[in-house]
């Protein structure tokens, strides 16, 4: 097995990445770059080293060159208006007695995704006053996770599907770009999370973004992530998929809710059979 496919079968194995023989061009370009930057000139070695397992943080690195964190604030559209106006009016009405939401964005990258949410949710704050709202983000990327937590976007990022006024409102400009309001940082709690591991102890949600991501696993890994999804998801709650991406042939535990591409519910017969999971 030459050095590609052991990289290509060790990626599979521990962050579950499926790698398209077409990006082979593009990916050899990447471990180029890598072994460049870790002063590795032979890939059989570079590939021994990262499956030795005595390297953490080379593991690391290669994740982070290997996978895409391609996103923008509001990605999509249609998922945020989802939210506005299905979702979360309906969790208002059934989580009224108890006033507490849990929302998970599965593959936050560098962050767009759970500060869109987070600006949803604070402009809709008179619907929610008195509520506790929590928000985790989480990636398989160390370097994405730490431009999350640290909340700052070029102009070009913040260009990039945020509305102006949103910009004037839940930004800042200062010397090193555009600074997310403290508040929105406060509202979100960033974690480190491998979806092929068990991601039992992050507790149970009323809403889980899983967009753009499954696409990148083989089939076996979709089925496991979304079965586990499915049991720590609200029986009434709510999962969301990438536009273009699909449960047919994946799972029956899930139906597509009518009017908005990717949003998902739970099937009714399964509704009864969720397994809790103590929240964190």
């Amino acid at each position: 097995m030459n050095a590609f496919d052991e990289l290509a079968r060790l990626l599979g194995e521990r962050i579950g990445m499926a790698i398209d023989p077409r990006r082979r061009a593009s990916i050899e370009a990447r471990l180029a770059g890598l072994m460049a930057d870790c002063g590795y000139s032979d890939s059989e070695e570079f590939v021994r080293r990262l499956r030795s397992g005595l390297d953490p943080a080379l593991m690391n690195r290669t994740v982070d060159a290997m996978v895409t964190c391609e996103t923008l604030f509001f990605r999509d559209r249609a998922p945020f208006e989802a939210m506005r106006g299905v979702v979360l009016p309906k969790l208002k009405e059934t989580r009224r007695d108890f006033r507490n939401l849990r929302i998970w964005s599965a593959a936050c990258a560098t962050g767009q995704e759970p500060y869109s949410i987070a600006m949803v949710i604070d402009d809709m704050a008179r619907d929610f006053a008195g509520w506790r709202v929590d928000i985790v983000a989480s990636d398989i990327s160390q370097s994405a996770l730490a431009a999350a937590r640290a909340g700052v976007y070029s102009q070009f990022e913040v260009q990039r599907g945020l509305p102006t006024a949103m910009l004037l409102r839940y930004f800042r400009k200062d010397a090193a770009g555009w600074r997310v309001a403290e508040h929105l940082q406060a509202a979100i709690d960033f974690r480190h999370v491998n979806l092929v591991s068990e991601f039992g102890a992050l507790g149970c949600f009323d809403v889980v973004l899983c967009r753009n991501v499954l696409m990148y696993m083989d089939v076996e890994r979709r089925r496991d992530i979304l079965r586990r999804i499915s049991a720590q998801l609200a029986p009434d709650g709510y999962l969301m998929l990438g536009a273009t991406e699909t449960i047919v042939g994946l799972t029956d535990d899930f139906v597509a809710a009518p009017g908005f591409a990717g949003l998902f519910t739970h099937r009714p017969q399964k509704r009864g059979t969720m397994r809790l999971v103590a929240n964190s």
